[in-house]
């Protein structure tokens, strides 16, 4: 059951990071149009977490691998 969750969770947060990396490579990010979607604030703002917590991973996991000497940043 704890093994099922984690990996659910896991997985959220993989999903969430790829949108983040899609944001930033392309600017397209997804269209929560409320009227398709939900009236309700809370759901809205859950989804604002969610995403920003993608945001969060993908600063942090640039910042880790720039740091590296595994990785260099070619332009």
């Amino acid at each position: 059951m704890f093994g099922r969750l984690t990996h659910y969770a896991f997985d959220a947060v993989l999903i969430s990071a790829f949108l983040a990396g899609v944001k930033r490579s392309t600017g397209l990010t997804p269209s929560f149009q409320s009227d398709k979607i939900s009236e309700s604030r809370e759901l809205k703002q859950w989804v604002d977490k969610y995403l920003g917590m993608g945001e969060w991973v993908m600063d942090q996991s640039v910042a880790i691998l720039g740091s590296t000497s595994y990785f260099e940043r070619k332009r």
